[in-house]
């Protein structure tokens, strides 16, 4: 896989509950980075250009039907704060269940950003005049419905800051996740060596590199054919992956 030039440094996080975000800033690996100062958040809430009393940002849709959405107008003043904030040519991308799937060729692709503003929606989502006009792409992390576009948008955020240099103690860590090379990760094994009688494979315990990095490859092959095969017809397999794959089809009709 080819190795993305890393330019993001600056956030946008654009909703109704910023304070969410702390999820993010303050705890673990990512928490630790925005105190290093390896990347900053700035955070717009839409209800400081709402033009009630009430703070409200959503409206009846037109044509009928449940729930409400999220007014353009407003949305609109939100992304332009933003971009006050972090530049006019940071992204623009909005959490969407319509969105396209994040995977880590996509992640590749935004990390090249400088900039990116996460559009966290609620309620039924979006006025479309909103996304056509201030929105540069549409994510989103699963087929499923879930109550805003938050903690969606912090996922990507997350999988963002891992590529950063010097978020990671360790710079081979984030080498080696699964789907980084199309596969899923292999196997792995911690003290103690034996637990409830399931011991650690004999391979790693051998202090043979080259037999470990070939267990661990072949395991990671394996785990992905039983576990996710579609991801096969799309990671960039080498001819000894290859062969190993029809050994293990032949196999299993023998």
């Amino acid at each position: 896989m080819t190795e993305s030039i890393v330019a993001l440094k600056q956030f946008g996080f654009i909703s109704i509950f910023p304070e969410m975000l702390s999820g993010l800033t303050e705890w673990g690996v990512t928490g630790r980075a925005a105190r290093d100062q390896l990347f900053t958040v700035e955070t717009v809430d839409p209800r400081q250009f709402a033009t009630d009393k009430h703070g409200t940002v959503d409206d009846r849709p037109y044509g009928g039907g449940p729930g409400m959405l999220m007014k353009a107008p407003i949305l609109s003043q939100s992304v332009r704060k933003a971009k006050q904030l972090l530049g006019d040519d940071a992204l623009v991308v909005a959490m969407s269940p319509q969105g396209a799937p994040v995977d880590e060729a996509m992640i590749a692709r935004l990390v090249a950003h400088k900039a990116i503003i996460f559009v966290a929606g609620r309620y039924e989502g979006f006025d479309e005049r909103f996304l056509e006009q201030d929105v540069d792409l549409e994510l989103s992390v699963g087929d499923m419905v879930v109550s805003g576009g938050e903690m969606p948008a912090m996922l990507v955020m997350d999988s963002l800051i891992r590529r950063i240099p010097g978020v990671l103690g360790d710079e081979m860590s984030a080498e080696q996740d699964s789907f980084v090379d199309g596969l899923l990760d292999c196997p792995h094994y911690t003290r103690p060596e034996i637990f409830e009688g399931r011991a650690v494979p004999e391979v790693l315990l051998s202090g043979d590199h080259a037999r470990i990095a070939d267990w661990r490859a072949a395991q990671a092959l394996k785990r992905t054919l039983d576990r996710r095969p579609d991801l096969l017809d799309w990671a960039d397999l080498t001819d000894e992956q290859r062969v190993m794959l029809a050994r293990w089809d032949l196999n299993a009709h023998l």
